[in-house]
């Protein structure tokens, strides 16, 4: 369950982190985690949960810890939002990485809020040098503040704007290369989006710089034939497996972990599935 290392380089000319493979720390699955110690490389722990001054979440956060390593990953940062930064969050972020020492630290590339209201969702960006720039000097800010890079996720979306001048893949790789961050890939939400929004999701794929891509997502969503909704409540079909496949070859080894946050199935059910991506891990970076 240790860290080991690719060949591969990152952004800063060292070799990328390799994890291994994964799962988001839920609480359906505390218990059975401490007491079985499964077969899992690594936990994805979301930020806001574990924000707090005591109680059970930070118990059992701190017995799963003893046993593995762990990243953060955030919904709240709103770093393409207009409103300040927001400091108490961000120190509540400081001292939780204090505490758990993750890996890394990660958020969405979004806005969810204005005006001080929080929509409760993870809102898309205008694609424009505007956005770029706004998003990299707030980027920067929280970097600086945090003394570590962060990584930013693609979103799936439904919504696009009349503003927009370049493609999703375009700007994200334009974000990270301003702010000098790191990013994470969701296979999930490429493919949401490519549905929604009828573009190849080979082209997102092959658009983004390799050498800032630090972690990958795997989920489910629910399909409505017209468009499809990033619900994280159902297995990971065959085209989202497939677009692993491809990211696997073009990225090469990038720690990866599955999502599951509604319609919980019993554990040893994700436990297959992730034996499923270390399996096509295995396969896909030992042939390269």
């Amino acid at each position: 369950m240790g860290s080991e290392h690719s060949d591969a380089v990152t952004a800063s000319g060292l070799p990328r982190p390799f994890l291994g493979y994964g799962l988001g720390l839920r609480p359906d699955y505390y218990e059975e985690i401490l007491n079985t110690l499964p077969a899992v490389d690594w936990f994805e722990v979301l930020s806001e949960n574990y924000m707090v001054d005591g109680g059970k979440p930070l118990y059992y956060l701190d017995r799963v810890r003893e046993h593995y390593p762990m990243v953060m990953h955030g919904v709240s940062l709103s770093i393409g939002g207009t409103d300040p930064l927001d400091r108490d969050y961000l120190q509540r972020l400081k001292q939780l990485a204090a505490r758990i020492e993750p890996e890394w630290i990660s958020d969405h590339l979004c806005w969810t809020g204005v005006h001080g209201y929080n929509l409760h969702d993870l809102m898309p960006l205008p694609y424009t040098q505007e956005t770029v720039r706004h998003v990299a000097d707030r980027v920067s800010q929280v970097q600086d503040f945090l003394g570590r890079q962060i990584l930013l996720e693609n979103v799936s979306s439904y919504v696009s704007y009349r503003h927009s001048e370049m493609s999703e893949w375009e700007f994200f790789s334009a974000v990270a290369e301003a702010a000098d961050c790191l990013m994470l890939f969701d296979i999930n939400n490429v493919y949401v989006s490519a549905r929604n929004h009828g573009f190849d999701p080979e082209a997102y794929l092959y658009g983004v710089p390799p050498e800032r891509v630090r972690q990958f997502h795997l989920a489910g969503h629910t399909d409505y034939g017209d468009y499809v909704i990033d619900t994280h409540d159902h297995p990971i079909i065959d085209a989202v497996w497939e677009l692993y496949v491809k990211s696997l070859q073009h990225f090469g080894p990038v720690s990866t972990m599955i999502e599951r946050d509604d319609r919980m199935p019993p554990f040893n059910e994700l436990l297959q599935e992730l034996q499923q991506a270390r399996q096509l891990g295995e396969r896909v970076l030992q042939a390269a």
